[in-house]
């Protein structure tokens, strides 16, 4: 095993490559990994037969300064205040504001996380209840006073004073209020309600689950990203839209504000001016970049431009890259990925986003950074982020390190209908997604709802250059109408890549055919509709450290003895399968998973962040193998 300090470093009885010497391995029994799946539905419920773990990172947690950070980097402006730390909470049973408080709840962390400090969850048709004191000065002639929560799953009511604000549905895009005509010079009383129905609704809710175990996790409510407000002129920024035009070697923008034009927008590079414009009445522009202040965007060299805004009173400052995505065909006619015109190959690692302390929330920003440095280190130069939204920082640091993202929207629906979700699986059927009950998606205000959440997402994370693909369905849970999504996704950013169907019901649309392999050996084929082909799940091999794990119970789609056994079998799945399909026609490829996750065991590194299970001289030999 390797710790995250000395996870490079070579020790004695490892092999040139630092792998361990190998052991006996266990036989691969897939039938009993298959039912093992089918059965962690019903494993035990959150909270029970769990062992206390947490990051480094939450160890030293100080709950006077949590995640203090600038919380969006992509539009930064002075005069903001951080509102992570102590609030007072209370659960009730009916929306009527409390007359007592339970206690404190530390934000941004749901009251389920440990580090919350409260060790409650919220029960479908119960109320999570936030309060905490706003003092302000006297609000400034002609200024605004904006509320942003990151994220609050799932229903969220702002009140101010005792008087409603504003409702935001769907947890895991951020939203903002104005408070400005609630608020007065001195304390202010700042209240959010919430409700969180998990599987009673069919709102989006990822992988939380009331019966978690296996691939279905503890349920967490409430806030989970940074709560902060910002003095704005009543003329502001709302938000800036970039579209990288390789062809014209232009910088496509709008700027969106109330009165957007004349909005100065001026590009620089290392500090050296580039580009500057000025925004049209609608707020579109274009800045011209010069030859020699071209620099294309990529994972190798992950060039980022700084962007200055000025709009009457209002100052922002930003970043965006010069990059292009899309699929076509190399010399050989083989429909691949491409990056900047280019083939590239998407060497990718599936990431949850999960902590043993935190749950959805990192305890810090170094925490975020661990994660996407170590896949660096290792070669892999793309994430596939799993049924989450992550904070804007997360998408930052992606941004500078250098890593592809493609994006997962959020699963919702019904009832998980095993026997239709499967089906490909086991018959290779992949049926229509029109029949609504068949893929539990009844609730017509629901699927609205999902259409308003995948706006939300893709306006959030429109500029963030390391997007590369909206994936819009995954397995088939609560699939409906990919086929209407992929367009609708595509009106709003025809600039990506999408993957309509990750896994299966594949309904036969668009460029890119998706693939979930696990339960045997992967022999790359041609798409018949001649897409390009991703494998976008594999792997999961299975090994647990003592001391290091979440709870007694064990999952995985292929358990190992030892580290040498998971070296040994980790370099033969990628030396005679990955490879060869790369070299006949694979586009990407994405292994199960960057880390544990409570019983799964099949992480890069344990759930705690504190040992590195595979070498990373292995890892990126690998993965170097892959580059083109």
């Amino acid at each position: 095993m390797f710790t995250r300090k000395e996870y490079a470093t070579s020790v004695s009885g490892k092999t040139a490559n630092g792998c361990p010497v190998r052991s006996a391995e266990p036989p691969d029994n897939m039938f009993f990994q298959f039912i093992s799946r089918l059965r962690a539905r019903n494993s035990t419920r959150f909270l029970k037969e769990t062992i206390e773990l947490k990051t480094i990172w939450g160890e030293q947690l100080n709950p006077a300064s949590v995640l203090q950070e600038y919380p969006r980097p992509q539009l930064v402006r002075e005069g903001y205040e951080n509102l992570n730390g102590w609030w007072d909470y209370a659960i009730t049973k009916t929306d009527a504001r409390p007359d007592r408080w339970d206690g404190k709840i530390l934000v941004p962390f749901s009251p389920e996380a440990e580090l919350s400090g409260v060790g409650k969850a919220l029960q479908p048709g119960q109320f999570l209840w936030y309060r905490r004191t706003l003092t302000l000065p006297e609000i400034p002639a002609g200024k605004r006073l904006l509320l942003h929560i990151g994220a609050c799953d799932q229903r969220a009511k702002v009140f101010c004073n005792g008087q409603y604000v504003m409702e935001h549905i769907g947890g895991y895009t951020a939203f903002s209020s104005n408070l400005t005509a609630f608020v007065h010079a001195g304390d202010n009383e700042l209240t959010v309600q919430v409700r969180d129905d998990r599987e009673v609704s069919q709102l989006s809710r990822g992988k939380q689950s009331s019966r978690r175990g296996g691939i279905w996790y503890t349920p967490q409510s409430g806030i989970w990203q940074t709560v902060w407000y910002e003095w704005v002129p009543d003329n502001y920024v709302k938000a800036i839209r970039y579209t990288p035009d390789l062809v014209t070697n232009q910088l496509l923008y709008q700027i969106q504000a109330p009165a957007p034009a004349g909005a100065i927008v001026r590009l620089s590079l290392h500090g050296q001016p580039a580009a500057e414009s000025a925004a049209d009445k609608k707020g579109f522009g274009a800045l011209a970049i010069p030859a020699e202040a071209l620099r294309l965007w990529s994972p190798e060299s992950p060039t980022l431009y700084d962007v200055d805004v000025t709009l009457g009173e209002d100052r922002v400052t930003s970043y965006a890259a010069m990059r292009s995505f899309g699929v076509g065909e190399d010399e050989d006619g083989t429909p691949r990925l491409f990056l900047n015109g280019k083939p590239y190959y998407h060497n990718g690692v599936l990431d949850q986003g999960y902590y043993p302390d935190g749950l959805y929330t990192a305890p810090s920003d170094e925490a975020m950074v661990f994660d996407i440095q170590l896949m660096k280190d290792m070669g892999f130069n793309m994430l596939r982020k799993h049924i989450k939204v992550e904070p804007m920082r997360w998408y930052y640091h992606c941004d500078r390190l250098g890593m592809l993202v493609w994006q997962d929207m959020i699963n919702g629906g019904g009832n998980y209908h095993l026997l239709t979700i499967s089906a490909p699986l086991i018959t290779g059927i992949h049926h229509k997604d029109h029949d609504y009950k068949k893929f539990a998606r009844t609730d017509a205000i629901a699927r609205a709802s999902y259409y308003t959440e995948l706006t939300e997402l893709i306006a959030q994370l429109y500029s963030c250059p390391c997007i590369c693909t909206w994936v819009l369905f995954n397995e088939g849970w609560g699939q409906f109408d990919a086929a209407a999504a992929a367009e609708y996704a595509r009106r709003l950013d025809p600039s990506r890549i999408i993957d309509h169907a990750s896994g299966w019901h594949d309904q036969k649309i668009g460029s890119l055919q998706s693939l979930h392999v696990y339960f045997r050996p992967y022999h790359f084929k041609k798409d018949r509709l001649g897409r390009a082909v991703a494998l976008t799940e594999f792997g999961g091999y299975t090994l647990a450290v003592p001391g290091h794990t979440w709870g007694k119970k064990r999952f995985g789609y292929k358990p190992l003895q030892d580290e040498a056994a998971l070296c040994d079998a980790f370099r033969k799945l990628y030396e005679q399968q990955i490879i060869p399909a790369k070299q006949k026609g694979l586009a990407a490829s994405v292994y199960t998973q960057l880390s544990d996750v409570e019983d799964e065991c099949n992480g890069f590194v344990t759930y705690d962040r504190k040992v590195v299970k595979l070498p990373k001289q292995l890892v990126r030999e690998l993965s170097l193998s892959l580059k083109d």
